[in-house]
């Protein structure tokens, strides 16, 4: 019962293919494959935990060691966190008999309130069977506040140098909220199913920030991309209809800025259809829904690969963001 408690950031029962997905596999069929495949990472799930143990043993198997683009930033170990400093870490690897036990070692908590935050080598697709505590005894922490967080890959991590340290697990650690990572890698295009799923689903805060995959991979002219949001909030809204929502437009992008799609449309030009379509809805009476504008929040320099903000970035839009995120949810 330990291990089920304290697990957290999952929304949808999984399956032993699938043990912590990200969408609803009930509903994978209307989704875009791609929306679905890294949908059935485990980003953001996690441990969190309470009590004077000085030690946590995890049993578990990984799927993979194949990180793909994101290589160990993907995540290639267990994390432990409290508060801001990580105070353990050990690899996760693929082991012959397919099941191994890491072993993490820290100082006990300084008050009985203090979470621990044991994050997952979510690259290579663990599945974790049984946790115990050592020299001493841990209890699941109290749930907070439970925030949706759908975007694309930046919100998903890309490129921070772990899981801890992208943006929604940085805000989440901070404010204590129960995040449950809905960025999807190379999609979240703001598709219908994706709104509904977001809809049926319980939330006390959500954020949405998508954009720059409606540029390229599956361009949208900037007509399409405003009625897709406005779809997509509007599904949201029926589904939540007093829930703060957050939306984020797009951060900066050197090379899609002025650069249009094969259908005439910069990120700028889908980055002011975001601030417009908000701005309106808000002046139009959604006193629930708040806009960050994304542009000034980053610079190129804080962009490693030009698209993906490194560590440096994470925490400022984990600022930038993720106080706005807990202020409305606690007003």
């Amino acid at each position: 019962m330990l291990l089920a408690d304290a697990l957290r950031g999952i929304a949808w029962e999984g399956d032993a293919q699938t043990p912590y997905p990200r969408a609803d596999p009930s509903d994978a069929g209307r989704l875009p494959g791609d929306t679905w495949a890294t949908a059935q990472l485990p980003v953001g799930v996690r441990l969190e935990l309470i009590g004077d143990a000085q030690g946590l043993e995890i049993d578990y198997a990984c799927g993979t060691d194949e990180l793909g683009y994101r290589g160990e930033g993907a995540g290639t170990t267990f994390s432990a966190w409290r508060g801001g400093a990580e105070v353990a870490s050990v690899g996760a690897r693929i082991d012959a008999a397919d099941q191994g036990t890491a072993v993490l070692e820290f100082a006990p908590a300084a008050t009985a309130a203090d979470v621990l935050t044991v994050y997952l080598p979510e690259g290579m697709r663990p599945t974790l069977f049984d946790i115990r505590p050592v020299g001493g005894s841990f209890s699941p922490a109290p749930r907070g506040l439970r925030w949706l967080a759908y975007g694309d890959s930046i919100t998903e991590g890309w490129v921070a140098s772990g899981p801890a340290a992208a943006w929604p697990a940085i805000a989440a650690r901070r404010h204590g909220l129960d995040v449950v990572n809905l960025g999807y890698a190379g999609s979240a295009r703001g598709e219908i199913a994706s709104a509904e799923q977001i809809a049926a689903g319980r939330a006390e805060v959500i954020s949405i920030a998508y954009g720059t995959n409606c540029w390229t991979r599956t361009p949208h002219s900037r007509g399409q991309f405003r009625e897709g949001l406005l779809a997509f909030l509007a599904i949201v809204r029926q589904g939540h209809p007093q829930t703060p929502i957050v939306v984020a437009s797009p951060v900066v992008r050197p090379d899609a800025e002025l650069t249009a799609n094969r259908l005439g449309a910069t990120l700028g030009d889908l980055r002011a259809e975001v601030e417009d379509v908000v701005t309106r809805l808000m002046e139009g009476g959604d006193s629930a829904l708040h806009l960050v504008r994304g542009l000034p929040l980053l610079t190129a320099d804080q962009l490693p690969d030009g698209i993906h903000p490194g560590d440096a970035g994470h925490a400022v839009l984990a600022e930038a963001i993720g106080d706005v995120v807990m202020r409305v949810s606690a007003a």
